[in-house]
């Protein structure tokens, strides 16, 4: 991605070799993301995918921050994320749907819109408490198309400091508890150690 967009951290980099192929082998036309942060994923869908035609973005996020955040820092981060699609629409065009809520709330109502099965790929990157995540998952599977990506980030993310080795304070344990009990509905496709997990949805 160019030096013209305002990220404070590299955490995507990473990932951006698997999820290129990702795309490469997907050709995904509708991307919904739970947790975005300054947007750098989602700037990454919008340059490698809008260039091939229509794109639609579905970001959602609180910018609230979590437990491990700084509130008083959100603000400017929600300013960085509107500053970096701004200039990405300078790009390639395509379709963004902002969501500032909650993200079960927010899940729910694209349900009750009629957009359940809809989206090729689903980021599931918002709260990193296990219950939140669950809940996440569970709303994100039934809006995401048989056949489609769902991507979980920080599998083995651990808070610092006190309440670091809380179970219930890491995404990994709604992350397992969602795919045992959805396992015969997915297939889980790759992941990288310590970062990501991807499955794909083989039925509703």
């Amino acid at each position: 991605m160019s030096d013209d967009y305002e990220f404070t951290n590299d955490w995507f980099a990473v990932n951006a070799p698997i999820w290129r192929k990702m795309v490469t082998e997907t050709t995904p036309r509708r991307f919904l993301e739970i947790g975005t942060f300054e947007g750098q994923s989602a700037v990454f869908m919008i340059e490698t995918c809008a260039p091939n035609g229509a794109f639609e973005l579905t970001c959602i996020d609180t910018w609230a921050g979590g437990i491990e955040h700084n509130p008083a820092a959100m603000g400017e981060v929600e300013a960085r994320f509107d500053r970096n699609i701004a200039r990405a629409k300078t790009k390639h065009a395509f379709t963004l749907r902002k969501i500032k809520s909650d993200s079960t709330l927010a899940m729910a109502q694209l349900l009750a819109e009629g957009a359940a099965n809809s989206f090729d790929i689903s980021y599931v990157d918002a709260s990193h408490q296990a219950p939140d995540v669950l809940a996440d998952a569970i709303l994100a599977f039934k809006l995401t198309r048989i056949g489609g990506i769902m991507v979980f980030d920080d599998y083995l993310w651990r808070m610092a400091g006190p309440g670091g080795h809380d179970f219930l304070n890491l995404p990994k344990g709604g992350i397992d508890a969602f795919v045992n009990t959805y396992f015969r509905k997915l297939n889980i496709v790759t992941g990288t150690p310590l970062r990501q997990l991807y499955v794909q949805k083989t039925s509703d």
